[in-house]
């Protein structure tokens, strides 16, 4: 009787394990094309993170335009008609969920334990501070930040070449920038008056660069959960540094703290939340803010570099907007007083923006099914997606790069956001039927970027300045574009997978 309990209770174990493991998953009718792959539990992953794009592309050939696959335990669903994305964006929460997909995947990367009115809380207080009058205060603090760290040595020596990489020098300044404008300036008062005060800056946002991009290159390892234990020591020193130099008892002591930061860490005190999260979160408030502005910087001006029409396009667009202010930049005139109003004329700039985020923003979309539901296509067919499963969109290969939308998608065009009249494009069309969601690199729907818009002004008033003060080229006028490095597929802007050697000087 005992051997008969213990072969039952093996046998249990055994199919319990293999149920875990997907082996006994079969697509019922009306569901989506299935595909586990061949490796129970892990299904595709392996595949998957080699290169995103590539797998789904043969997906979509082998199955169409929906499907599920197995990776790492969880059986997704991939839309990737955009026809019929609007479904995905719009559909109740009480169906498809983005916080509980994000809250665990947060506490991964950042250690924070999120609190239920997270996404609502973000909303409000973005809405608040990153849009209209908040957005245009913090548009004059990224202004003055910018001018700190690029132009400190504007007429005090005469103008030499400098020599570097141009994927470090963008994220370098835009990061630290923005960092500043945020989380606010050493007080000219603990540092013996304003230059001083600004040296400190320039000298401490610098240092955290480096520390940042150290945990930058650690991040797509560490969001699917596969650092080695020598990385993972890292990772902890890492934060911990974080932690401590973003602590709210130090972000306290500086000027000019952004109301969306002060804002955030207030309400979560008032929440009675522990301090010790609060830090954490205010180092997940920095990832999100600032760990995709100057990649992207990176490669709008790699692009405006390498076509002269849209240089000459943007750079003249640039100075008809700072005559039409009435300020001239001189040798010993004052620094340009870089508005918000003069940001909303650059119509050119604007459309070059866009096609740079379409061609190098890859956001993965994704949602937890909290219950059967039933998929409509645009073009009538329903497939039923189940409970307990997670449904995803890719838009980099789902409407980025589909030549229906965007002919020949590859190629870099500064006017394709542009009517023949000048006025920005918003019409675009997939077999005669207009497509809503022509590019995603900020998301869609509640999982929308809510600092979509302080990060586009930081990426034009850093080209702003560069086109205005700053004479720049490429060591090697010849070289290709860089290819991207594949393992941030779905993580937000892509990162070249080389840097790109350049030169500037000042101009004055």
């Amino acid at each position: 009787m005992l051997v008969l309990q213990i072969i039952v209770a093996l046998f249990t174990a055994l199919m319990g394990g293999l149920y875990l493991l997907g082996v006994f998953r079969r697509r019922r009718p009306g569901e989506p094309p299935l595909d586990k792959g061949l490796f129970p539990w892990l299904g595709h992953v392996l595949e998957f993170r080699r290169n995103t794009v590539k797998f789904l592309q043969r997906m979509q050939r082998k199955h169409g335009d929906v499907f599920t696959i197995q990776l790492g335990g969880f059986y997704v669903t991939f839309l990737q008609d955009p026809l019929s994305f609007g479904p995905f964006v719009k559909e109740s929460r009480e169906k498809l969920d983005f916080n509980k997909f994000a809250k665990h995947l947060v506490h991964r990367v950042f250690g924070y334990w999120s609190a239920n009115s997270e996404h609502h809380i973000l909303q409000q207080s973005s809405n608040k501070y990153l849009k209209g009058d908040g957005l245009e205060v913090l548009t004059q603090s990224m202004t003055a930040n910018l001018q700190n760290l690029m132009l400190h040595n504007l007429g005090k020596e005469e103008p030499a070449w400098t020599e570097d990489g141009l994927f470090m020098y963008c994220y370098n300044i835009v990061f630290r920038a923005g960092y500043l404008s945020l989380y606010g300036n050493v007080s000219p008062k603990c540092k013996d008056g304003e230059e001083k005060a600004k040296e400190k800056d320039r000298v401490e946002s610098e240092s955290l660069f480096y520390k940042f991009r150290k945990y930058d290159q650690l991040f797509p390892n560490l969001a699917y959960g596969v650092l080695p234990p020598k990385r993972r020591l890292e990772l902890r020193g890492l934060m911990d540094y974080f932690w401590d130099v973003l602590a709210v008892r130090k972000v306290k002591t500086k000027d000019n703290i952004s109301g969306w930061v002060w804002d955030m860490q207030q309400v979560r005190e008032e929440m009675g939340m522990d301090e010790a999260m609060i830090d954490r979160y205010m180092f997940l408030l920095l990832w999100a803010s600032q760990g995709n502005t100057g990649p992207s910087a990176f490669w709008l001006l790699l692009y405006i570099m390498k076509h002269p029409e849209a240089m000459t396009a943007i750079k003249g667009e640039v100075d008809r907007i700072v005559r039409e202010s009435g300020q001239e930049v001189r040798h010993d005139g004052p620094l340009l007083n870089l508005t918000r109003e003069m940001l909303m004329k650059t119509t050119i700039m604007d459309s070059a923006v866009e096609e740079t985020l379409r061609l190098c923003a890859a956001p993965l979309l994704t949602r937890a099914v909290l219950q059967d539901m039933t998929l409509k296509m645009a073009d009538g067919k329903e497939f039923l997606i189940r409970k307990g499963d997670r449904m995803a969109i890719f838009p980099y290969s789902g409407v980025q790069m589909d030549p229906g939308i965007h002919p020949d998608p590859r190629a870099f065009k500064y006017d394709r956001f542009l009517n023949p009249d000048g006025s920005k494009k918003t019409e675009f069309y997939k077999d005669g039927k207009k497509v809503k969601y022509y590019t995603m690199p900020w998301g869609a729907g509640v999982s929308i970027c809510p600092g979509r818009f302080f990060a586009t002004n930081e990426l034009k008033q850093f080209i702003f300045l560069m086109l205005v003060y700053f004479e720049f080229e490429l060591l090697d006028p010849e070289m290709e574009i860089p290819g991207i490095d594949v393992r941030r597929w779905g993580f937000g802007t892509m990162q070249p997978d080389r840097d790109v050697p350049f030169r500037y000087r000042l101009r004055y």
